[in-house]
C-alpha cells in the first residue's frame, strides 16, 4: 500500500495522510489536476465517485458523488483556495444534497495537498483541518481515515497503468 503514515492530532485538530509513490510529482499532479483520474481514485474501491463539475482554480468548485453498493449516492463538493500546479493544491471539502448544493448542518474539513520529490518519485501530504474537537471526530468516527486510507491505496494502480 502506499500509505505510510496516518496522524491524527487532536491538539492541532489536523489529520495528516502520507503517501509515497514511485511516479514522478507531475505525474501524481494529473491524478488531481484530470476529473476522470480523480475518479478513479476519490472515494473508497466500493464508493466509485462521479465527478459531475470541475473547476481546479481558486474559488472554483468541484462537485461529485460516490455511489454506495447498493446503489445510493452521497453527494460531495470542494471550493478549490490556492492551487500551485503541480505540486499543492488547497480546497474546502463538505457534503452536499442531491442538487449539489452544500449541507449546512454537515462538518467541512480544509485540506491542503502538497506533492514533493523524493527518493525518485513522490510524496504526497493530505492534511485536513477541522473546525472543532468535535467535528474531528464526528468525521473521524464516520471512517475518514479508512476511507482515505482505501482511497489513496488505489492510485499505485492508476499510475502503473
Amino acid at each position: 500500500m502506499t500509505v505510510t503514515s496516518v496522524d491524527k492530532d487532536l491538539d492541532n485538530l489536523t489529520l495528516t495522510l502520507i503517501a509515497d509513490f514511485s511516479a514522478p510529482v507531475e505525474r501524481v499532479w494529473q491524478l488531481w489536476a484530470d476529473p476522470r483520474q480523480l475518479e478513479r481514485w476519490w472515494g473508497p474501491p466500493t464508493y466509485p465517485a462521479t465527478v459531475e463539475q470541475y473547476d481546479l482554480t481558486p474559488g472554483g468548485d468541484v462537485s461529485y458523488f460516490m455511489t454506495s453498493p447498493e446503489g445510493e449516492k452521497h453527494y460531495g463538493w470542494w471550493r478549490i483556495t490556492s492551487v500551485t500546479s503541480p505540486t499543492s493544491l488547497e480546497f474546502t471539502d463538505g457534503f452536499a444534497d442531491q442538487e449539489g448544493k452544500p449541507s449546512p448542518d454537515q462538518p467541512t474539513t480544509n485540506v491542503r495537498v502538497q506533492l514533493t520529490e523524493r527518493e525518485g518519485g513522490t510524496r504526497m501530504e493530505m492534511r485536513s483541518t477541522f473546525d472543532s474537537r468535535e467535528q474531528m471526530e464526528q468525521m473521524v468516527n464516520m471512517g475518514m481515515v479508512e476511507g482515505l486510507q482505501e482511497a489513496v491505496g488505489q492510485i499505485d494502480a492508476i499510475l502503473v497503468g
